[in-house]
């Protein structure tokens, strides 16, 4: 759809709404989509927007071109070299956005699924990661390969060490080897894998299963989902305890119920 725009004025990132799903697609193809600072500065103001707009119930994010996401903008990161700190401040603020855009992700009340065609490295492969769910097409490939150039992954591990057994992440972080597709789900990077241009059209669907869910019940649920996680055995268990209580109170929860008991279909009004 952007055929007609010159690659230096379209936007970084689109986005399309349909049927209660926002569709976001990184779109700096012709540099493989880094997370640079104008990518950022659009995928924190989205997800700002997003969070706040009842009508979207399920996010999905894509790519445009051959590459999802190459990662951070090493061009524009060794720019500040020259630096009179050598880049530390500079290093300090774009690593620190990518971060906090990282967890707005978390943070947000939707569910983000990551539709992934090509490669997705570094700090893309991070962005895969912190993604709730995440589908990818048969020939895509997962690396992080900061380990080849002396600069480990070190914030990409955060996103990997929360969703692969330790020694998977670490196998991806000190060999810094393309990880195909089928082993990406076998390893809990990616939740499944489709036919190659199949990624998006799946992702959709899962969307659309989540948009016919009840809003609150899905908001309460992915929010204490990642509370619980961090917190030791007991603790978790007390937090959703008392969270299954207030959901239990709630108005959806009891239209799901009685719809349930009454073998009907339930009608959500988002309380």
């Amino acid at each position: 759809m952007n055929a007609h725009i010159e690659p230096d004025t379209a936007p970084v990132l689109l986005r399309a709404d349909q049927d209660g799903i926002a569709t976001l697609t990184l779109n700096r193809p012709q540099a493989r989509n880094p997370l640079g600072e104008a990518m950022l500065a659009a995928l924190s103001e989205a997800f700002g927007a997003i969070a706040a707009d009842e009508t979207v119930r399920a996010v999905v994010l894509t790519a445009a071109g051959p590459v999802f996401s190459a990662g951070h903008d090493l061009k524009e990161m060794s720019g500040h070299r020259a630096d009179p700190d050598r880049g530390r401040a500079y290093f300090t603020d774009i690593l620190g956005r990518c971060s906090a855009m990282m967890q707005q992700i978390t943070a947000l009340p939707q569910p983000v699924i990551a539709a992934v065609e090509g490669t997705a490295t570094a700090a893309g492969c991070q962005l895969v990661a912190t993604c709730d769910l995440a589908v990818t097409g048969a020939q895509a490939r997962f690396c992080t390969p900061g380990v080849h150039i002396g600069l480990f992954c070190s914030t990409p591990m955060v996103a990997l060490s929360r969703n692969l057994a330790a020694k998977h992440a670490l196998e991806m972080l000190l060999l810094g080897e393309m990880v195909p597709a089928e082993e990406a789900a076998r390893m809990g990077l990616v939740n499944r894998v489709v036919p190659a241009g199949a990624a998006l059209a799946e992702a959709l669907r899962l969307a659309g299963v989540i948009a016919s869910k009840s809003t609150a019940t899905v908001k309460v649920g992915k929010r204490a989902f990642y509370q619980q996680r961090e917190m030791g055995l007991a603790a978790a268990y007390d937090h959703a305890s008392a969270v299954m209580v207030e959901n239990m109170l709630a108005r959806d929860a009891e239209e799901g119920i009685g719809a349930f008991m009454g073998k009907r279909q339930p009608v959500w009004n988002g309380n």
